[in-house]
């Protein structure tokens, strides 16, 4: 009702409001701080809506330029090293790294946790970390998170914390970055309404930079971005921005977790449909997503054998880094019958 209300105001010359200001509006911003990160210290200040994390981590690597250096997990969400070649960075180490900048693939296999060996990294500017991790599944436990944090201040890092999926978490795992003592001095966090209430045309997300991180010589990160955000970006839809403090309602919260759930029973469908059939299953527990291993063969050999025999589209592994090679990815985001039909088709085929 609030959606169509505000969807009413806007076609009056009453409700008109224009442009609105770009950071995002204050009730959403509030609310944002209030679900999310209550008691962790990040205020409504700290908080930029946009029109989702994949343009805010675009926004962010024009933020940071193209000379810095970055890490990033691998296998993980391609827009990270994608944007920072468009950026002019490099897809590998350079003679001449200080000038162009490069990029230091963490690698996360099932033997390590799906957690890189922070002690084999090489320092970088920037580290991009999901947790829980598209495509893998796996979320960072908190002891982890905080090996991470160190590292970060060690090396004079920022950490970009892409935490999208962090309400499918189903255990103790931190859900925000925030929840680690120190975070704040060393990290972003993005994330996004998308995952959680099917905002995905809709576009609406935000980012989170809390005022004690600073660059190297003092000055606010969250200044710059602001500066990039009022150039580069007139706000989020007011129309997206009503939808998504409505979301935040206890009403629209409860809609929020019952939508959660749902998916992650087309998750536990998918998971038992593989482990059935005797694969290698990772992922599923805390994130839409189940990793399915196909030892010793390709990953793009494996998505067209399954599209071709069955109709059935994955995702090849590949397709996220050197890592995910001999892997797929099923996505547990559709309609129950599709899932249902999908994990049958799987069965006619690998039985």
């Amino acid at each position: 009702m609030m959606v169509l209300n505000r969807s009413y105001a806007l076609s009056t010359q009453e409700g008109y409001s224009g442009y609105g200001a770009e950071q995002g509006e204050k009730p959403l911003r509030a609310a944002i701080a209030s679900t999310f990160y209550k008691d962790l210290g990040i205020e409504e200040g700290d908080i930029f809506v946009s029109d989702g994390a994949k343009c805010d981590i675009s926004r962010l690597q024009i933020v940071f330029g193209s000379n810095v250096t970055m890490a990033v997990q691998d296998p993980s969400y391609p827009a990270y090293v994608d944007s920072s070649v468009i950026m002019g960075q490099t897809g590998e180490f350079q003679k001449d790294a200080e000038k162009y900048g490069k990029i230091e693939y963490m690698r996360c296999t099932a033997e390590n946790g799906f957690f890189p060996d922070l002690s084999t990294v090489a320092r970088t500017d920037i580290i991009f970390f999901c947790s829980p991790n598209n495509p893998t599944g796996a979320a960072a436990t908190r002891e982890q998170l905080t090996r991470l944090v160190q590292f970060a201040k060690d090396n004079g890092s920022i950490i970009v914390y892409d935490s999208a999926y962090a309400l499918y978490i189903s255990d103790d795992n931190p859900r925000s970055i925030f929840e680690i003592p120190g975070a704040k001095e060393v990290a972003i966090e993005t994330s996004s309404f998308s995952k959680y209430a099917g905002f995905t045309g809709v576009r609406l997300g935000w980012t989170v930079i809390p005022k004690e991180l600073l660059f190297s010589d003092g000055f606010p990160v969250a200044k710059d971005f602001n500066r990039i955000v009022c150039t580069c970006f007139n706000g989020a839809s007011n129309i997206s921005q009503a939808g998504g403090l409505a979301c935040l309602s206890p009403e629209g919260f409860k809609a929020v977790h019952e939508v959660i759930g749902f998916y992650k029973e087309n998750t536990d469908i998918i998971v038992e449909t593989f482990n059935s059939l005797g694969f290698k299953v990772y992922g599923g527990k805390n994130a839409p997503y189940v990793w399915v291993q196909f030892p010793g063969r390709s990953s793009w050999d494996v998505f067209s054998e399954i599209l071709k025999k069955t109709h059935v589209v994955t995702t090849p592994g590949s397709g996220f880094g050197p890592g995910g090679e001999g892997f797929i990815r099923v996505s547990a985001f559709g309609h129950r019958g599709n899932v249902l039909e999908a994990c049958k088709r799987f069965k006619h085929l690998y039985k």
